[in-house]
């Protein structure tokens, strides 16, 4: 006897992202990426559509990190001083959909380097690779605001996704957008209200940047929060798909710098028997976290370690799989 199956009606979806653009388009990139676009909550093809599969960016530093685990080191020991290598490995080597570059030697604390040195290397970088790009600042906020303008022009018509924009230092880095035809990753303290706020008031400033906001609002790493990070992007997905507009957005989540901050990550096993080996925990313990926040409407992850990012593209390809019936 046919059964039927009660299927959730939404009456909205989540807006549509292009990242990067092609030499046809104004830019330099190869092919674009889209996020976005769901009108069901995360693989339920069965209930709605979801046209875009959530895409992995590993991150890339230009500067040579110099708290990173040796996990990591083995795999990117040899271009830690150069970000346009580490990038093409990142992308020839390990499979990463796109590259996040965080310019981390801004940080007055450490090299402060010039907005025009940042600059530099942001296009040493699209000149390695020809995906699409994602910059992040130094989190600086004092110099990133000098950052911004500076990074947005240099690669005016790549369409980068730019970030972050808060609270307290959204009006530089939109308007650096603004000029130049980026996106923007508007970043909020795992708070929906907040959240809202900050994409109205990047709104107020320009409504051509309604098709070009990513959102991150915050995440935690496996054993840190991450039940109440994932209730809030839940929260949020839900708002967006029952017609909230300054929800529906696709959102990205900097998984990586997350989990390797973490003691589960780096303690070894002399310390702690009972962990097991610090190799594949930590592996572990960013890919759960990973695979977990897919689950609530991550679209973009920003990951470390390149096995992680194996296992977790791999688990996107099942979860993309249609399961209507």
């Amino acid at each position: 006897m046919a059964v039927d199956i009660l299927k959730e009606k939404h009456k909205s979806k989540i807006g549509e992202v292009v990242l990067g653009a092609t030499k046809e388009e104004g830019g330099t990139r190869g092919h674009t990426i889209t996020i976005g676009g769901e009108s069901t909550l995360p693989f339920l093809h069965f209930e709605g559509e979801v046209p875009n599969r959530p895409v992995v960016a590993l991150e890339v530093w230009d500067m040579a990190p110099e708290d990173w685990n040796p996990n990591l080191g083995e795999y990117f020991g040899d271009v830690y001083n150069d970000p346009a290598a580490w990038a093409k490995k990142c992308v020839e080597e390990y499979g990463a959909d796109l590259v996040a570059l965080k310019l981390k030697s801004a940080d007055p604390d450490l090299k402060d380097s010039s907005p025009e040195e940042c600059a530099e290397a942001v296009k040493k970088v699209l000149e390695a690779v020809e995906v699409p790009l994602i910059v992040m600042g130094s989190g600086k906020p004092e110099k990133d605001n000098q950052v911004y303008p500076v990074v947005a022009e240099a690669a005016a018509g790549e369409n980068l996704l730019l970030g972050v924009a808060d609270m307290e230092n959204y009006k530089a880095i939109t308007s650096a957008c603004m000029a130049n035809k980026h996106c923007i990753i508007p970043q909020s303290p795992i708070d929906i209200n907040i959240c809202k706020q900050l994409n109205i008031q990047i709104l107020e400033m320009s409504q051509a940047l309604a098709n070009k906001i990513v959102i991150d609002p915050t995440v935690a790493a496996l054993g840190y929060g991450i039940e109440y990070s994932y209730s809030i992007m839940e929260r949020a997905r839900l708002g967006a798909l029952q017609g909230d507009k300054m929800l529906a957005m696709p959102v990205i989540g900097n998984i990586g710098a997350e989990v390797w901050r973490s003691k589960e990550a780096n303690v070894s096993e002399e310390e702690q028997p009972g962990w097991g080996e610090v190799h594949e925990r930590a592996i572990m313990w960013e890919t759960m976290t990973a695979v977990a926040y897919l689950q609530s409407g991550l679209n973009l992850l920003v990951m470390r370690h390149p096995r992680a990012l194996e296992i977790v593209k791999k688990n996107i390809d099942d979860l993309m799989k249609d399961n209507s019936y």
